[in-house]
């Protein structure tokens, strides 16, 4: 007996209607940013805009690179700064959906386990590009350029929301498992604040102690910040740093994926 016949969809109906699944609830997290705008304000337009402002005009008359303004040296920290911390909306939007009960409902409906947690990484991501272009208008107002020619440019901003994707599934991973919003902002405070700012986003590692330097040097957004610095201001060998990050995404990636999935498949049994 076939497997339609059988009651038993075949694979790429199930996956149809899986990713079926996926953009409606993408669709419904979208509109749920969109209807707070407290959060829309704050997170997505002020905190990336202040960050910018206050680091260039606060900094930057302190801070001298060799052939740049400190603005195209800041840029590419803060790109990767408010992508990083944009995975703890997601992990916290997720735990909020646990917390009041949603996966309950969404148990009781015919919908593919993995489409929650992937529909919650595409609308971030359509909420990142928008920051991002958001962040590039205002630093080119106030100084801010590209350096390198489109292709270079193309790549830096890929390998930013390559980052952002692979940060925003380690975020679904968090929210499985913590669970409760209270203790995801714990631990984004806790753990994402130091790791981004003990890091080359605002200045050269080299200008670090030693001890803190040795960290920094080898901290995932170190690499993900240099490697799109290279591109961004087209300096010499940056190589190493692009593979650094890559490797850095792919490996959250492997991670996150696996286990995020294996945390929503038990809680949707």
């Amino acid at each position: 007996m076939s497997a339609v016949a059988s009651g038993a969809p075949r694979l790429p109906v199930r996956l149809g209607w899986g990713f079926y699944d996926t953009g409606v609830l993408a669709w419904r997290n979208v509109l749920r940013i969109l209807r707070n705008p407290v959060f829309l304000v704050t997170e997505v337009v002020v905190q990336p805009v202040l960050f910018t402002l206050l680091f260039a005009y606060i900094f930057g008359g302190a801070i001298h690179i060799p052939g740049f303004a400190y603005i195209d040296f800041l840029m590419p920290g803060i790109f990767v700064q408010t992508i990083t911390f944009g995975s703890m909306n997601t992990a916290t939007g997720l735990a909020e959906d646990l917390e009041k009960g949603l996966m309950d409902r969404f148990r009781s409906l015919p919908i593919a386990y993995w489409a929650v947690p992937v529909a919650r990484v595409a609308a971030d991501l359509l909420v990142d590009v928008f920051g991002l272009g958001l962040m590039i208008a205002v630093a080119y107002l106030i100084g801010f350029r590209f350096h390198g020619g489109p292709t270079q440019t193309v790549e830096a901003l890929a390998l930013v929301l390559l980052w952002g994707f692979a940060i925003s599934c380690f975020g679904t991973l968090l929210g499985a498992v913590l669970r409760k919003p209270t203790t995801v902002q714990a631990f984004g405070f806790l753990a994402m604040f130091p790791l981004t700012f003990a890091s080359s986003t605002f200045v050269p590692v080299q200008t670090m102690p030693a001890w803190l330097r040795a960290f920094s040097s080898h901290s995932p957004i170190t690499a993900v910040v240099d490697a799109a610095r290279h591109l961004i201001l087209n300096a010499p060998g940056g190589e190493s740093s692009i593979a650094g990050a890559i490797a850095w995404s792919i490996g959250v990636l492997v991670i996150s994926i696996p286990v995020a999935a294996y945390s929503f498949q038990r809680l949707t049994r």
